[in-house]
């Protein structure tokens, strides 16, 4: 299977930077896997964890936001911010998905859409560092 390079850059340094099979992450419009030689391709993503597949590893980051850009041998995601899964404190993680649960149930004066990134940041976080079991 061809390979490409992928990096996955945050604002304060580069986080992931290693050849990859194939890329899987969520789009505004929806998932996307991208293997090598994909049609060039720049698109937002949500919140969520982006999967890279090398050999027989997957391996996941929590990504809160970006971009995608896919070139012919090289995919770069620029993100707000990503985490590793050794990098992430589950119980914090979790802490934070009770907080933003709570706001949400609540019928006071809520910002509805910053606590849903809230949880959505949460979970991914929770999800990647395996704490979801």
């Amino acid at each position: 299977m061809s390979k490409f390079l992928l990096e996955v850059v945050t604002p304060e340094r580069i986080v992931f930077a290693e050849q990859a099979d194939m890329v899987v992450v969520k789009g505004v419009s929806g998932e996307l896997g991208i293997l090598a030689q994909h049609i060039p391709l720049v698109t937002p993503l949500k919140v969520a964890p982006v999967k890279i597949k090398r050999g027989n590893q997957t391996d996941l980051i929590a990504v809160n936001g970006g971009f995608i850009e896919v070139r012919k041998d090289k995919v770069v995601i620029l993100a707000e911010s990503a985490e590793l899964p050794g990098d992430i404190d589950v119980e914090r993680a979790r802490n934070a998905k009770d907080r933003a649960e709570k706001r949400l149930a609540s019928k006071d004066n809520v910002d509805f859409k910053r606590a849903e990134l809230a949880l959505q940041r949460a979970l991914s976080r929770i999800d990647v560092a395996g704490g979801g079991k």
